[in-house]
């Protein structure tokens, strides 16, 4: 089985994929357009951030299992992954304190402008008086938006700088929230309107999409700060530029939307230019022990994949089935009964939702659970059990 990693992926853990009697190619270099022509021969696919698109995956025809090296999977494209039953996996969880350490940082740049000072001492001006000036952050609302694992390490350091927090999360957790001291505002607007600190960590995907725009920078206090470390898609960013011109909103960014796909290149918009500014380069997971975590728990999904088949964090997998019955047959453990058992059920024109064989002790006998798309007519369940010599028992219920 052959594994791709095609993104920068600490070179110690390589190994321990190899180990799994994998043959591993190690190309960071690789780029996006590259990628679709080499995906023909690869089972295991593991990415970073370069964009795994439909024509990669169309053309990977043998590919089994996308594995993005970090939180989130919308560089890839899940829909077209499923289309094709490739298992598509994440690594959440493992970059929070990473990702809530930049965020607190943020903070701090923003209200002391530090890369503002840094600069003039670099271009050899010493103007204490104007950076002398800053409002200092302790007792200021927090507005968390996002109250997963990041948003809750946010929260702990954030307790450490006597911040006053809100959190807004779906679903609510009134007793997560309790434990670290937050409380709930009743609508995201709200939390705008009582936040002087916003900071997001929610995962890009449909119901997010521009979810802060006009609306929610209209809220927000005058003077306010913005941090995002989550994906610049979420942000309507001409309306936050808009919102930064007219109200003062000061931003700290780690994500942009757009922003550039390859580890370098040009970077423009008007956002870097307006008062209150201050970025970073989408670098939110990128620490050495956040890595390493990252790899570690890449190595585990792919080990559990190769020796068990199962996939650990699968996000593509169909939770609610659209199967209206499920067919229960006991059955001898020996060789052609399920195919005897499915041909039937392909006869009777029955699509077969999901299933499963459980085995008994000893191996002589076995209960298959079959799904089906619609209710078995009564002939089907009859032929089965005519097949005495295979069947032991067989009978239907609904889902």
């Amino acid at each position: 089985m052959r594994l791709l990693i095609a993104d920068k992926f600490p070179e110690s853990f390589i190994a321990q994929f190899r180990s799994l009697g994998l043959a591993v190619d190690y190309e960071p270099e690789l780029s996006a357009a590259a990628l679709a022509e080499r995906v023909s021969d690869v089972q295991i696919l593991v990415v970073r951030s370069k964009k795994v698109s439909r024509e990669v995956i169309v053309r990977g025809d043998k590919l089994e299992l996308i594995l993005r090296a970090g939180a989130g999977v919308d560089t890839i494209d899940v829909e077209a992954a499923s289309e094709r039953g490739i298992y598509v996996a994440n690594c959440p969880g493992k970059n929070s304190v990473a990702v809530a350490e930049l965020a607190m940082g943020l903070m701090l740049a923003v209200d002391r402008r530090i890369p503002a000072g840094t600069a003039e001492l670099l271009a050899g001006s010493w103007n204490k008086k104007e950076y002398s000036k800053a409002d200092g952050i302790k007792g200021k609302t927090l507005g968390i938006v996002g109250f997963g694992a990041i948003g809750q390490a946010v929260a702990r350091r954030a307790a450490a700088f006597e911040l006053d927090l809100l959190a807004w999360s779906v679903p609510a957790q009134p007793s997560v929230l309790a434990a670290h001291g937050a409380r709930a505002p009743a609508s995201l607007f709200e939390l705008a309107e009582l936040a002087d600190i916003v900071t997001v960590h929610v995962p890009q995907v449909a119901e997010t999409k521009k979810m802060f725009g006009v609306e929610f920078f209209s809220r927000m206090k005058r003077g306010a700060v913005f941090i995002n470390t989550s994906r610049g898609g979420v942000v309507d960013q001409p309306a936050l530029e808009r919102a930064m011109r007219e109200k003062g909103i000061r931003v700290g960014l780690d994500v942009f939307d757009p922003e550039p796909e390859g580890a370098t290149g040009a970077f423009g918009g008007d956002i870097a230019s307006l008062p209150g500014f201050v970025g970073t380069h989408h670098i939110g997971a990128s620490t050495e022990q956040a890595q390493n975590a990252i790899a570690e728990e890449a190595v585990r999904i792919c080990r559990a994949f190769v020796t068990t088949g199962q996939v650990p964090n699968c996000v593509n997998i169909e939770q609610h089935t659209p199967a209206k019955v499920q067919l229960l047959v006991r059955h001898y453990d020996k060789v052609g009964v399920l195919a005897a058992v499915l041909e039937i059920v392909r006869n009777h024109g029955l699509n077969v939702e999901d299933m499963t064989n459980t085995i008994f002790s000893g191996a002589k006998a076995a209960v298959a659970v079959i799904k089906l798309s619609a209710a078995p007519p009564e002939g089907l369940i009859q032929e089965i059990a005519r097949m005495q010599d295979k069947v032991i028992q067989v009978s239907a219920k609904a889902c």
